[in-house]
C-alpha cells in the first residue's frame, strides 16, 4: 500500500502524500476492503486517524516530522482516544497531561482498543490538560510509541481482522515537549470530533467492500451448492 501511495492517500504532495480527495479514498479504501478487512483497517486508522488530525491541525514542523515519514508504509501510526471506562467519548478523558518542571507534560492513563497499536512508531493521544474545564479542557497530542513510560498490553483476541493488531496502550509518567501538542491546549475535543467525522467515511467505504465481497461469494456459493 505504501508503493501505491495508499498510506497517504489524502496528505499534501509536499509532504510526500498523493494529495488526492475523499472520492479517491472512499474508492481505494473499498476495492482493499473487499480483498482483506484486515488490511483496510490498519489503511483506515493510518490514513483517517493518525495523518489526518496532523495534516489538519498541526503546524509545520510537525506535518515535515510526523506525516513525512509515515507516508511509504515502513513506518504506521495510530490513534489513542478510547478509553477502558468511558469507550469513544472524547469529553470524558481519564487519561491525563499535566504540565511538567521541563516545560513540558507528563502522560498517565490508559487506552483501549487502539487500532496498529503493536505496529504504531506514533500516535495521535487525547488527554485531559484541564478537568474543571470538561469538554474544553481536553488537549491533543503526536506522542512517540517507544518513548519511556509507554507501553502495549496483549493483542486482543478478535473474531475477525486478525491481522490489524488491537491492543491497550499504557502511559506511565511519559514525558514529552509542549512541541507534542497538537493545536492548541484544550482543543483536544474538537480535534477528535472533525477526526471521527471524517473517519466514518473509511470505516463506512470499508463496510461497502467487506459487504460486496460477502454477496460475492454467497452469489458464487448459491450456483454451485
Amino acid at each position: 500500500m505504501g508503493e501505491l501511495g495508499l498510506m497517504g492517500l489524502n496528505a499534501p504532495e509536499e509532504y510526500g502524500g498523493a494529495g488526492l480527495d475523499t472520492l479517491a479514498y472512499a474508492i481505494a479504501m473499498e476495492e482493499i476492503s473487499r480483498g482483506c478487512g484486515s488490511v483496510g483497517n490498519i489503511m483506515t486508522a493510518h490514513n483517517s486517524l493518525y495523518i489526518a488530525p496532523i495534516q489538519n491541525f498541526g503546524n509545520e514542523k510537525q506535518k515535515e516530522d510526523w506525516i513525512s515519514p509515515y507516508i511509504d508504509g515502513a513506518t504506521i501510526g495510530c490513534f489513542c482516544l478510547s478509553e477502558p471506562g468511558n469507550g469513544s467519548d472524547a469529553g470524558a478523558a481519564s487519561t491525563t497531561a499535566k504540565e511538567h518542571e521541563n516545560g513540558g507534560y507528563i502522560l498517565n492513563g490508559t487506552k483501549a482498543w487502539i487500532t496498529n497499536s503493536h505496529q504504531a512508531k506514533a500516535t495521535v493521544l487525547f488527554a485531559t490538560t484541564d478537568k474543571c474545564k470538561k469538554h474544553a479542557g481536553i488537549s491533543a497530542f503526536v506522542v512517540p510509541m517507544d518513548g519511556d513510560g509507554v507501553s502495549l498490553g496483549k493483542k486482543e483476541e478478535k473474531l475477525g481482522v486478525k491481522a490489524a493488531s488491537t491492543s491497550n496502550v499504557i502511559f506511565e509518567d511519559c514525558v514529552i515537549s509542549k512541541e507534542n501538542l497538537l493545536g492548541d491546549p484544550g482543543m483536544g475535543f474538537k480535534i477528535a470530533m472533525k477526526t471521527l467525522d471524517a473517519g466514518r467515511i473509511g470505516v463506512a467505504a470499508q463496510a461497502q467492500g467487506i459487504a460486496q465481497n460477502a454477496f460475492d461469494a454467497a452469489v458464487d456459493y448459491s450456483t454451485k451448492r
